[in-house]
């Protein structure tokens, strides 16, 4: 069944469903909250034209004066960042984290790049996936200017006081927002009903899974009766979803040592032995996008086991090898 282009979740609190032209995720939910004084939008959509074209729509068919508009984004990635600019007026604020914007400073695709190649990315895959990867193709065309966010600041729009809680692992700042006279949150990527999210360790220092399950602790015990994901279904057991995600994340990992029994792998070749949910006969015909994400999700698991112990690694040449320790 076709999604709605405008769904009315709560009193005065609208879903917009923004497209996402070949992307396995389908659309991004963009949250609109039309207050009598200032609107706010939770999440974008991609820089691209079938993006902006749904998303300005939308916003028509709410009434809703940019003038008198302020953006929350959740966090850095191009498909909630990309088009703040073609929203906001000179007279909106944007709220956004440090963390994100300051990972995105000087020219990230150089150092993921890095870690890429280090990761076991074959040269001409490498330079295609970073070509072709959607944060360099539709973040925002300008500089916009933000006000960032941090723990336990506070939105006011529509009667709903929305407390910003800082959720690391998806991304270093990704931040979700709780109300809790509502008992709802929405949670961007750190938290999807019926999909997985993506969680990845294309960064040096930061061990994104360490973080995501940290994350997942601080928001179980919230009062929640609906989650307000930034892709797919909204859902109401969040603790059951919590738990699940954990289980996977468990699953990955015993997968991973069985894949190290007895070898030493780079994080590219760990990931063409596990399994993923993609319609590929082989890992060699995955999209160069999907092995981006499937790798950088094996070297997450690949460096949380190393900091636990379980797992060592060693250079060898312009590689970084793993195997299982002790």
């Amino acid at each position: 069944m076709e999604e709605k282009l405008v769904e009315e979740v709560l009193p005065r609190l609208y879903r917009v469903s923004v497209p996402l032209p070949g992307s396995p995720l389908k659309s991004v939910n963009s949250y609109v909250i039309k207050g009598e004084d200032r609107n706010l939008i939770i999440d974008t959509g991609m820089n691209r034209p079938e993006c902006k074209e749904v998303l300005l729509e939308a916003l028509k068919q709410l009434d809703i004066d940019p003038e008198i508009t302020d953006l929350f984004i959740t966090h850095v990635h191009a498909d909630h960042l990309g088009l703040v600019h073609e929203v906001a007026s000179l007279h909106s604020y944007i709220y956004f984290n440090l963390p994100d914007m300051e990972l995105a400073r000087g020219d990230i695709w150089k150092r993921l790049g890095r870690v890429a190649a280090k990761g076991g990315f074959p040269v001409e895959t490498l330079r295609r996936a970073l070509e072709r990867h959607p944060g360099n193709r539709y973040s925002p065309s300008s500089g916009v200017e933000f006000t960032y966010l941090v723990e336990g600041n506070m939105l006011e729009a529509g009667g709903y006081s929305l407390q910003c809680l800082e959720t690391p692992g998806h991304t270093p700042g990704s931040i979700c927002l709780y109300e809790a006279d509502h008992q709802f949150i929405i949670t961007g990527d750190h938290v999807l009903g019926d999909i997985t999210p993506n969680i990845s360790a294309w960064l040096d220092g930061f061990n994104s899974l360490k973080h995501y399950f940290s994350s997942l602790d601080k928001i179980y015990n919230l009062p929640v009766r609906l989650v307000l994901p930034g892709h797919r279904s909204l859902f109401t057991d969040l603790k059951k979803r919590i738990k699940e995600l954990k289980e996977h994340h468990a699953r990955r990992l015993e997968e991973v040592r069985e894949i190290l029994e007895g070898e030493e792998m780079d994080a590219y070749q760990v990931a063409s032995f596990m399994s993923w949910d993609i319609d590929a006969v082989s890992w060699n015909e995955f999209p160069v996008a999907q092995q981006w994400f499937a790798a950088g999700e094996a070297l997450a698991h690949l460096k949380y086991m190393e900091e636990n112990g379980e797992v060592e690694s060693r250079e060898s040449g312009e590689k970084i090898l793993y195997r299982l320790g002790g």
